[in-house]
């Protein structure tokens, strides 16, 4: 499970450290693409096969479709942690996410979002909107 915000610097090389609590979760493999808010997402081996079998389930005839795999897939490469815990986000990555210096991890249950903090906050700042125009959400029971 990912949960939780982490703030860290990129390096000159563009490695980034993964959180500890994040890392054995990534021992089997992960990949690293962009994301639907142009941010980043790191998706553990097995999330990622359960994504790439949905999206190609659907038909390629389709604009949306297409345009999901266009996104996903040909940003798409393999992760490895490094001794110290860092990956290596490619240039044309930190270019979409617009990255910097400064990134923030933030855990999805499932997967990991990387954010420039400026786009983070303001998507936070976006969240009781957009929740509040959804009316197709499942209700929750807390």
């Amino acid at each position: 499970m990912f949960w939780g915000e982490y703030s860290h610097h990129l390096d000159t090389k563009g490695r980034l450290i993964v959180p500890a609590r994040f890392r054995p979760k990534l021992d089997s493999g992960a990949i690293l693409t962009r994301g639907l808010d142009c941010n980043l997402v790191i998706f553990p081996q097995e999330a990622w096969q359960n994504l790439t079998h949905q999206i190609n389930e659907l038909p390629i005839t389709q604009p949306k479709a297409r345009a999901l795999r266009r996104l996903l897939f040909s940003g798409a490469v393999e992760l490895a942690v490094d001794r110290q815990g860092r990956i290596l986000i490619p240039g044309y990555l930190r270019r979409y996410a617009k990255l910097n210096s400064q990134a923030l991890l933030v855990g999805m249950e499932t997967f990991i979002e990387i954010w420039e903090p400026m786009k983070w906050n303001n998507t936070l700042d976006s969240v009781a909107n957009v929740l509040e125009d959804s009316n197709d959400l499942l209700s929750l029971t807390l």
